[in-house]
């Protein structure tokens, strides 16, 4: 009889105790979903308002703001008010997160602008806030400009377009020099004082040529006149 009586405490304690523990963990799960609840916010509407009564809002409300660089069109906000925002209004979120906004550019690009002279970082900046598309970017190398700078576009400033080709000046490559006129002059001798130089230079001979001598230079690239740098090749064509 001690037996069964003890038994059937020690079932009760366990039912009581598992009852306690079921009681405890939906309290934790209840709790945690109201903690959950309480950092939960509905993203505000903010389009048409300007970045800065924007960021108010949403720092009144814990969330942080982050204006992309890249501008929308929009038939109906004016440029520099948001125009588009992620989440969507009355979207749930949690605080501390970042809403994102993108700026309106207007209800259309307008004229392309003047990017001559500026830098190509300021000049891909302005294409993106003005909402046109960096077509390509070529470039040339001259101690004329600055390096790094924008000398030329296409279209022109004032144009319309949606997209913009642009020239950038990458600096000089470096010290060049004036090839010198070598037709008639001994190929050997002139290929060892351009080596001493630094120029690589190649002499080829494959062809008789009536009435030169041998080994007299009958052509050459680059041609007389031409700037060229150290780290160009030289050919140069010998009679046989």
């Amino acid at each position: 009889m001690r037996f069964r009586a003890g038994l059937l405490t020690a079932s009760k304690v366990t039912v009581l105790a598992g009852a306690l523990g079921g009681i405890f963990g939906l309290s934790v799960f209840a709790g945690m979903q109201v903690a959950l609840k309480t950092r939960e916010v509905a993203a505000p509407d903010l389009r048409g308002m300007s970045p800065q009564d924007a960021a108010r809002q949403l720092t009144d409300l814990g969330l942080y703001t982050r204006i992309e660089s890249l501008r929308r069109i929009h038939p109906a906000i004016e440029a520099g008010l948001v125009a588009e925002q992620e989440p969507l209004p009355g979207a749930t979120t949690r605080r501390r997160r970042s809403v994102k906004l993108w700026l309106s550019s207007g209800p259309n690009r307008g004229e392309v602008p003047a990017l001559i002279g500026e830098s190509e970082a300021g000049a891909r900046e302005r294409l993106r806030d003005n909402v046109f598309e960096l077509n390509s970017v070529s470039e040339i190398r001259s101690n004329r400009y600055p390096t790094n700078a924008v000398v030329a576009q296409e279209p022109p400033p004032s144009s319309n377009g949606e997209s913009v080709s642009l020239l950038v000046n990458r600096g000089e490559r470096g010290r060049t020099y004036v090839m010198p006129n070598l037709i008639g002059v001994a190929g050997d001798g002139a290929a060892e004082i351009l080596r001493a130089r630094g120029f690589r230079v190649t002499v080829v001979g494959d062809h008789p040529y009536p009435g030169v001598a041998s080994g007299i230079v009958i052509r050459q690239a680059p041609e007389p006149g031409l700037q060229i740098a150290r780290s160009e090749a030289i050919s140069l064509e010998v009679s046989r």
